[in-house]
């Protein structure tokens, strides 16, 4: 979910790497998340049924849920000893995450071929998981069969290739949402240098995703819009095009904008994933501002403060 900039008043501007840093503050909120470890006879096979799962799962202004791969395993990361990738998921609540999440393995994980699906959050209280093979097990129409070991059940849902394994029940976990940075810049191409370099120190940090296309959002949105049907709409203040037009926020010699936003299991994490970022970032050229995106402190109880991260 991308925010819109508080315009209350001008930042002041700190510097990092000869970057303008504007003293300001990405503002987060709560969500309820999980991770999954998709596993296949190959990396390749795994990467397809976790690119499938994170389908239209950019922002869940629209979505039901924000998704994305969060890194590869090796084979003696994953519960069944073959290659596989983690994907982290996330929506408002348990009940609305459990949907997505079925529906997206039984459509785009269960039909891919070779996989198999696991929890991956441990340990987690029963009261705090939610059904994901124990609901997909009825796609056996009665030839499914359950396997325990230890605590964790586990469903065999015969297939075309041979068996679906998938795990009965996932943990959940109260995670953050909406952590962000905006990256300005004279040029497309200067932005877009920057924010690939932003993302992908982002991927590096554990327990987070970046849910937007290559991790990064061109189409940045504000709360509202001049239509009463739509809740959110383009971000106006960050659109170099209607500098003229509106109240901009821009510096003069900007010509493109691209915002990062991340998902994490823990606040912790996102904040290590914003630093990471604002570093990579502002070590490129061209950059004409790094800020963040906030609602004043009205949306979520999570402030990172980019002060806080140089």
């Amino acid at each position: 979910m991308t925010a819109a900039t508080d315009t209350a008043a001008p930042p002041a501007f700190l510097n990092l790497h000869g970057t303008p840093v504007a003293d300001t503050f990405a503002e987060a909120f709560p969500i309820t998340g999980t991770r999954l470890i998709i596993t296949a006879a190959t990396e390749n096979w795994a990467r397809t049924a976790a690119h499938e799962l994170c389908g239209f799962a950019c922002s869940v202004i629209a979505c039901d849920c924000e998704a994305a791969l969060e890194r590869s395993l090796s084979a003696d990361e994953t519960p069944d000893g073959r290659p596989g990738v983690s994907v982290l998921l996330f929506a408002f609540s348990r009940d609305a995450l459990q949907k997505a999440v079925t529906e997206r393995v039984g459509q785009c994980v269960l039909t891919c071929p070779t996989t198999a699906c696991y929890g991956g959050l441990a340990g987690t209280p029963r009261d705090k998981q939610i059904s994901v093979g124990g609901q997909l097990r009825f796609f056996g129409d009665g030839f499914q069969a359950s396997k325990k070991l230890g605590t964790r059940r586990f469903w065999r849902i015969p297939v075309m290739d041979g068996e679906f394994l998938c795990e009965d029940r996932v943990g959940t976990i109260k995670g953050v949402a909406g952590g962000n940075l905006l990256l300005c810049a004279t040029n497309q191409t200067q932005a877009l240098l920057a924010a690939e370099s932003a993302a992908n120190a982002m991927r590096e940090v554990a327990d987070v995703a970046l849910p937007f296309p290559g991790g990064i959002v061109r189409a940045g949105s504000k709360i509202g819009s001049r239509y009463k049907k739509l809740k959110a709409s383009t971000n106006d203040a960050y659109c170099p095009t209607l500098m003229a037009q509106t109240r901009s926020e821009l510096p003069p010699d900007t010509g493109a904008v691209y915002e990062l936003v991340i998902d994490g299991l823990s606040a912790d994490a996102v904040r290590a994933a914003m630093r990471a970022g604002l570093h990579a970032a502002a070590s490129c050229s061209g950059l004409t501002l790094i800020t963040a995106g906030n609602y004043g402190g009205k949306l979520g109880k999570h402030h990172y403060h980019l002060r806080e991260l140089l």
